[in-house]
């Protein structure tokens, strides 16, 4: 008996030496004198990471897809120590005033705001990672399905005109499908108990409007204890922030955003032979309302959602007309108009100024003149004439890949303000995301960064204004001043950054902020909009400028219309002063109205007031968006390629009596009514008053390129 205890225990030594003998082996492989491991390794981790990087994409929308792969290539180009912390901080708070050397011209000076930042960052991904992290992402939805198991939901987060559900059925295994809302969670329940019993699938539909019912499905997902290994759980759902984060955790995500098509039966519906140019004006019209609210403010004031319900509708409307009228009495084209450009798109649209660009849309394109041998919505893009869906896909598969501005109404120079648009997006919510934490890098903490600025901004801040103090335009005056007093109050808070008073929400968030170098929320509430603090100070120190010298010099020959917080109260108070001056000749000021000449004087150019017969004020610091300006001839001309804004000359803005106004058009011929803005985002909260701008061309040719004037400084200079 003992013998054999020797034995086994002298068998289990023997076992355990020669495990230590393959185990030792293994890890000399593994020393940096061995390359095939190291070949390995290397192997694995692109293999990983390329594998995490596709896992994550798919369940991102497009838009976001970009971000997360630049700051991938970021962090791991950080990690290898590629580039340094201050090189990607510089790049992604825009804050250049450091000369920092930077890796592959990415941090150049004024990167954010260059036409070329999302193309040079394209490349930077393409080299640091590989093409296959720029290229497109192509959903494999039998791989995924592959991928999932029983107790593992997918999740399809949709978009706008999405639905998944045809890609889901064309895997060929039985689904069972239902649209959630209020009542349906007892049908959902039962079906959910057959699919797992019978191996089918299970497709909740707009989970947005169920969310009750999801706590309950993923408990009895992951607690049953026996289910079919076929069964599998399809959700589609809009982003909400209600929505099971354990669900969301636990599923497999992916986002599904398919081009809509326009189908043979469609192209059928209708035998009148102006049916075909119409539908295909229609399709054009829905792509191009679409296509514009990447432009930002030049394309729409307001991004609208539009659909593929706008334009179903706006089909299925064409049809019934075409029905209605016959083929005799002809295409009612005001009819036409009217239902695209009002009801039809135009019902979603709440700006005036974008249904003046819709309902131009409507007036340009739908006519008697779409159907002749001339008509073309762009150069090179016509109506096509065809009888098949394979004819007129045809015609589109040889029209470029990436469309001009052109297309659309825009000046070439669109896309560069895209560009840049895309590229404030990605480094603001890039900076957005970063660790909040408290550790020093270089020497220097967070604190003791925002405590330097903070201090530096205390410095320059001029003296607070006397109360007490008259100025002309008392009432515009003291409220412009007085909200920069409320300013200078808040920043003064900044000197108990040391710990002496407890740390609050509104601290919290400006110490988190200035560090971004972004304006705290704080501050933005009683101020204005800026890209940077940089910005957003200097206007600050300007402003002040402005005021001051109106106060210890008197009132100034010009105006600087960036300066003011409301420049409609500046204005209204222009008003009041010439009603005053022409009491006597029975002026009213409901009855009083702005006129304006836009003058050929620069801001230098200014020596003295308007003339004092007609009053009112020269005003300057205008800019010029989708437009240029001939300022020998007073007129409108296309943009400079690469020039985004001009400079605009001094306007002689005044007012009148309505009983000697004269209709400006019947005075110039062409006249472009251009919209002025305070800011670049343009609402009916930003917008001021209109300017009449000669023009050659029809006016309507600038309303399609979105031009506007804009009373917004130092980053439109850049």
């Amino acid at each position: 008996m003992v013998f054999s205890f020797n034995f086994k225990v002298s068998e289990k030594l023997n076992t355990a030496m020669e495990t230590e003998v393959k185990i030792n082996t293994a890890r000399e492989e593994y020393r940096p004198k061995s390359q095939i491991p190291a070949k390995r390794v290397v192997y694995i981790i692109e293999h990983l990471t390329y594998e995490v990087f596709k896992y994550t994409v798919r369940g991102l929308y497009e838009n976001h897809r970009f971000l997360f792969t630049l700051l991938l290539a970021l962090k791991i180009d950080l990690q290898a120590k590629k580039i340094s912390h201050t090189e990607f901080e510089t790049l992604i708070k825009g804050n250049f005033s450091k000369n920092v050397p930077v890796y592959i011209c990415l941090c150049t000076a004024k990167f954010r705001f260059c036409s070329t930042c999302i193309i040079n960052a394209r490349h930077y991904i393409a080299e640091s990672l590989g093409e296959k992290y720029a290229e497109g992402f192509i959903l494999e939805m039998e791989a995924m399905w592959t991928e999932s198991g029983c107790r593992t939901p997918l999740t399809c987060l949709l978009s706008v005109g999405s639905d998944p559900t045809e890609s889901i059925e064309r895997l060929n295994i039985p689904c069972r499908a239902i649209s959630m809302g209020q009542g349906q969670e007892t049908h959902a329940r039962h079906l959910l108990n057959q699919c797992m019993q019978d191996g089918g699938w299970l497709l909740l539909q707009n989970c947005h409007l169920g969310l009750e019912f999801l706590d309950e499905l993923i408990d009895t997902i992951t607690t049953k204890e026996s289910m079919s290994e076929d069964f599998r759980t399809w959700i589609t759902t809009e982003a909400h922030p209600e929505f099971p984060i354990n669900l969301l955790q636990s599923s497999i995500k992916f986002t599904n955003e398919p081009p809509q098509a326009v189908t043979q039966d469609l192209l059928g519906m209708s035998k009148m032979p102006v049916w075909k140019p119409l539908l295909y004006a229609v399709a054009f019209l829905h792509t191009t309302v679409q296509e514009r609210r990447k432009f930002g403010p030049l394309g729409w004031n307001i991004p609208y959602e539009f659909n593929q319900a706008d334009f179903s509708a706006s089909v299925q409307f064409v049809q019934n007309h075409l029905t209605d009228v016959g083929s005799r009495r002809g295409v009612d084209w005001s009819c036409v108009h009217y239902m695209l450009g009002e009801v039809q798109y135009g019902g979603r649209v709440t700006d005036d100024l974008d249904k003046a660009l819709l309902n131009t849309y409507t007036r340009v394109w739908f006519g008697e003149h779409m159907f002749s041998e001339k008509f073309c919505f762009y150069k090179g893009y016509v109506i096509p004439k065809g009888n098949t869906v394979e004819d007129y896909l045809q015609y589109i598969e040889q029209l470029p890949v990436v469309d001009t501005p052109e297309v659309f109404g825009l000046h070439p120079n669109a896309d560069i303000t895209y560009q840049i648009n895309l590229a404030n997006e990605t480094f603001s919510t890039i900076v957005s995301i970063q660790p909040k934490d408290s550790s020093a890098r270089g020497g220097e903490t967070r604190e003791a960064v925002v405590r330097r600025l903070a201090d530096e901004m205390l410095e320059k801040l001029p003296p607070d204004y006397n109360p007490h103090e008259v100025c002309p335009y008392k009432v515009c005056a003291d409220k412009e001043t007085g909200d920069r007093r409320t300013g200078k109050v808040h920043s003064e808070r900044f000197t108990y950054l040391p710990g002496t008073i407890i740390m609050s929400e509104e601290l919290q968030d400006a110490l988190d902020n200035i560090y971004d170098a972004r304006i705290p929320k704080l501050w933005f509430r009683i101020s204005w909009e800026s890209t940077t603090l940089g910005f957003w100070f200097t206007e600050l120190l300007e402003r002040n400028q402005q005021f001051s010298s109106w106060l210890q010099d008197g009132r100034p020959n010009q105006f600087w219309m960036t300066g003011f917080f409301n420049p409609q109260g500046f204005l209204t108070a222009m008003r009041q002063e010439t009603t005053r001056m022409n009491l006597a000749k029975g002026w009213e000021l409901d009855s009083v109205v702005l006129c304006s000449e836009v003058t050929k004087m620069m801001k230098e150019d200014v020596v003295g007031p308007p003339p004092a017969d007609i009053g009112g004020v020269y005003i300057h610091g205008l800019f010029l968006e989708g437009a240029g300006w001939d300022r020998r001839n007073s007129k409108l001309v296309e943009s400079a390629p690469k020039v985004l804004f001009t400079s605009f000359p001094v306007v002689h803005v005044y007012a009148v009596s309505t009983a000697a106004l004269s209709d400006p058009r019947k005075q110039h011929g062409h006249v472009y009514s251009c919209p002025v803005y305070k800011k670049p985002r343009r609402t009916d909260l930003t917008y001021i008053f209109s300017l009449h701008l000669k023009t050659v061309q029809n006016p309507d040719h600038w309303t399609l390129r979105g031009v506007a004037l804009l009373c917004k400084g130092k980053q439109l200079q850049v």
